[in-house]
């Protein structure tokens, strides 16, 4: 975290001052490589409360996200590499960053995670008392990623992955995506 005094003497806490990009190439233990040869998976999922005075049947399946994320965030191993809940009219959802598709399906389908109890009881909340709640999720396999974060805290895909400052080499979007200098014009 970094703090920063700004004119008239405010403190700005957990700013990254300066321009930013995210850093995928970093190792298990988030020590920063140079290495890139590893997949991004980017995972949506959500919840859509369609009848917000039925707690009794959204609340289960809102409480079962934290226990999911739990277990993964422990597990070093689990290929979650990090994740941002958001909230909107229609209820909350998570953007997921993960290090491969294999490990987000290993997760989903392992009967000994948290996930598969979960899933099993949404089904059978849903026999009961069908179109309470929805849930829905988007993978997205990621070939190459671009950002930037100018003056802000920590998060997103650089959250996930770690930070690095945008040099000569990445002064553009362009450069960024492709990792490579533009040629000039």
């Amino acid at each position: 975290m970094t703090v920063s005094i700004m004119p008239g003497g405010w403190i700005m806490a957990g700013i990254n001052t300066g321009r930013m990009t995210h850093d995928y190439a970093i190792s298990e233990d988030g020590v920063t490589e140079g290495n890139t040869d590893r997949d991004l998976v980017v995972f949506l999922i959500g919840m859509t409360i369609n009848r917000w005075w039925r707690p009794d049947r959204w609340l289960p399946v809102f409480a079962a996200m934290p226990r999911m994320l739990r277990e993964l965030s422990q597990d070093k191993e689990s290929g979650l590499l990090g994740y941002r809940l958001i909230f909107d009219l229609r209820g909350p959802w998570l953007v997921q960053y993960w290090s491969s598709l294999d490990k987000l399906y290993a997760y989903a389908s392992d009967p000994a995670a948290t996930h598969r109890p979960a899933w099993a009881a949404y089904n059978r909340n849903a026999r009961k008392a069908g179109g309470v709640v929805g849930v829905w999720h988007e993978t997205f396999q990621v070939e190459h990623a671009e950002s930037i974060y100018v003056n802000t805290p920590l998060q997103g895909l650089a959250k996930a992955t770690g930070i690095k400052p945008v040099t000569g080499r990445l002064n553009t979007a362009r450069q960024r995506i492709t990792q490579e200098p533009s040629s000039p014009a």
